[in-house]
């Protein structure tokens, strides 16, 4: 409410008490199968068909997924999850790879992103990182039969820690998996050291800036070191002296972090090496190391004539350079190709070897009833389908999957039958055999011919029906709304060059009251969805439209409500929620989702004193009936014909 102070109109906004409704999503899918690569441990949401071709490969022999994918995208679907499965005993491709110490270790292994024998046909080349060769390195990702990386990572660092990390920097790979070997013990202590034999000094220039490990920059005063005392030296003349000077000046500085070790100072040592300074710090680790500077005070500056730090031509290397992998052998791709996953002896360069495996071959239905549990933690899947596998016993796991183990039995499944049943007394056989029937899932037939996507044959292929017919129902609801039937001669399906086998009326007649729907190829209109069955019996729910409107309006009207949980109890909690499920249903009644000429016959809403009684109160509980009038599809269109008689022209 407004505050006010002086004569005048105040203006004040209220809220109107109406919390709008979302419409829930009916058109995500997840499909379950075979794939060439990809994750095993969980469902990944794609966006795209080549999305699924970077992720999960190209279209694999023995395995419908690929195809399944491809025809849901082709027909109008937008968005899916992808979940792999696989038989028992995969293997992932992987190489270890030695460092570059006397005696090799092992620096870090590079493994395929997933199980399978495609891990094989990956290579990599390693190289000198292009802005600290001393220190970094680079990894070249490379399909075998490609001359081009696929995959490069430059300036990456096997210190834990670091911002360019390998295993951090590869994280994004679509390809690999890099982990570097926590355990080597090659590992030294980091050195600045000088570019050429160190100049002398000349007045004033004294002074240089030196990190140890890290710790941050200190200037450092030759002079100081020149004295009788303990490490000093009698002047700065020799080189000898210089190295002396400051692996003195250096031992009496503090360190200015608790987090650096105190023997990167107190160990610290200078000498001359090959005539030129090297300097090392005290401590072995792997981000050990000596960075030199120029000082602050330019005219003070000794870096430049001891010939010290980068800018000066000098070489800085810490603790780890000396663990990072072996660079390539010479000459290019595929001369200096290491092979993952290639059983070839060991080189010096590599350790060991692991080829890829896509696993035993898969004998029943349990590895797809299994990957139907990757399911259960998302929210926004609505359909379900396994492209190929068409088994009694999956069509009856997947529908009871939807029906009893979702909290909300928020999903439908789509489900095929063997290509052994493209007939109708197998189809019949088929569905008779499914236990349990429920509406949460249909069946179709027959499978379908489709172009040979590999290139390999020149006659189409038969593919399973479950990929088109969830593109169609995805095409359905963004065109017209989940409460139309997904079939009709308006749907065609896209990429189907023709039918497995061509059913007539009669044979459609003895399978359509058996809740099996058909795939007709009709004259001018091509193929089409030709029934909009579920597979219940149960008269309320027998149309694929009724049990996805319902489960609709239950996600929708769930998600919408949420904010009731903790209100007072009582008519004006009641009031709002009547209010904004009201609104919610009258927004489909006029878009044409209900029977009935008026809102008061497509629906209604109570939620009183009547449906939420005193003990429910007490209870805790709040009870809100809902109900809709659904449209149910016009299946049998019936023209009577008759003659006029006793009419002249």
């Amino acid at each position: 409410m407004a505050s006010v102070s002086y004569p005048g109109v105040y203006v004040d906004e209220g809220s109107s008490g109406i919390r709008p409704i979302a419409a829930a999503g009916t058109s995500i899918a997840a499909f379950i199968g075979q794939a060439q690569k990809g994750s095993l441990a969980e469902a990944v949401k794609i966006f795209n068909f080549t999305e699924y071709q970077n992720l999960y490969g190209d279209f694999l022999s023995g395995s419908f997924l690929t195809h399944g994918v491809f025809q849901f995208f082709n027909n109008g679907g937008s968005q899916c999850y992808i979940v792999r499965v696989a038989g028992a005993n995969t293997e992932i491709a992987n190489i270890v790879l030695t460092d570059r110490g006397t005696t090799a270790q092992a620096s870090l292994t590079v493994e395929a992103r997933s199980p399978g024998v495609w891990g094989n046909t990956l290579a990599v080349v390693i190289a000198d990182g292009t802005n600290d060769p001393a220190n970094d390195f680079k990894i070249s990702v490379f399909q075998q039969d490609q001359l081009t990386a696929a995959e490069v990572f430059d300036n990456v660092s096997v210190v834990r820690g670091a911002p360019n990390f390998v295993q951090t920097a590869t994280a994004s790979s679509t390809l690999v998996r890099v982990t570097v070997n926590p355990s080597n013990t090659n590992v030294q202590a980091g050195t600045s050291r000088g570019e050429a034999a160190p100049l002398p000094l000349v007045a004033p220039r004294s002074r240089l800036a030196i990190n140890i490990d890290g710790d941050g920059y200190q200037q450092i005063n030759l002079t100081s070191a020149v004295g009788a005392g303990a490490g000093q030296v009698p002047d700065l003349s020799t080189p000898a002296n210089l190295a002396g000077a400051i692996q003195f000046a250096v031992r009496t500085l503090t360190r200015l972090r608790n987090s650096t070790n105190p023997a990167a100072f107190t160990g610290f040592t200078c000498a001359v090496d090959a005539g030129v300074l090297l300097l090392r710090s005290g401590f072995v680790s792997p981000a050990s190391s000596v960075w030199v500077a120029d000082s602050p005070d330019t005219a003070e500056n000794a870096a430049g004539l001891l010939r010290l730090g980068k800018s000066h031509g000098g070489v800085e290397i810490i603790g780890a350079a000396v663990t990072r992998p072996r660079v390539s052998p010479a000459g290019g791709p595929p001369a200096n190709f290491y092979l993952i996953g290639d059983n070839a002896a060991p080189t010096p360069e590599v350790l060991t070897v692991r080829a890829g495996s896509d696993g035993d071959p898969i004998t029943n239905d349990q590895p797809y009833i299994s990957g139907l549990q990757r399911l259960n933690r998302l929210d926004d899947v609505n359909l379900i389908a396994v492209p190929g596998i068409g088994s009694p016993v999956l069509v009856g796991e997947g529908v009871n999957y939807c029906a009893a183990h979702r909290s909300l039995s928020d999903c439908f499944f789509i489900g095929d039958m063997s290509q052994d049943d493209d007939t109708v007394l197998g189809a019949e056989t088929f569905m008779a055999s499914v236990s349990p029937k429920n509406s949460y899932g249909a069946v179709y037939l027959p499978w379908l011919k489709m172009l040979d996507p590999n290139g390999l044959s020149s006659e189409p292929i038969l593919v399973p029906p479950s990929g088109y017919v969830a593109g169609v129902y995805a095409r359905s609801d963004a065109q017209r709304g989940v409460w139309r039937a997904p079939a009709g001669m308006s749907l065609g399906l896209g990429g189907a060059t023709g039918l497995a086998m061509d059913l007539t009326d009669v044979e459609q007649g003895n399978l359509n009251p058996k809740n099996i729907n058909v795939i007709r190829n009709f004259t001018g209109s091509g193929i089409v969805v030709w029934g909009s069955r579920t597979i219940s019996s149960d008269a309320e729910y027998n149309y694929v439209p009724v049990r996805r409107m319902a489960i609709f309006l239950r996600v929708s009207i769930y998600r919408g409500i949420q904010w009731a949980v903790f209100e007072p109890n009582d008519e004006p909690l009641w009031g709002q929620l009547r209010l904004n499920i009201r609104s919610f249903m009258t927004t489909l009644f006029r878009r044409g989702a209900f029977q009935g000429a008026t809102a008061s016959d497509a629906f209604f809403v109570k939620c009183d004193s009547e449906t939420t009684t005193q003990a429910d109160i007490g209870a805790g509980v709040v009870n809100v009936l809902v109900g809709f009038a659904p449209l149910k599809p016009a299946e049998y269109v019936v023209v009577r014909i008759s003659q006029r008689a006793g009419q002249t022209a």
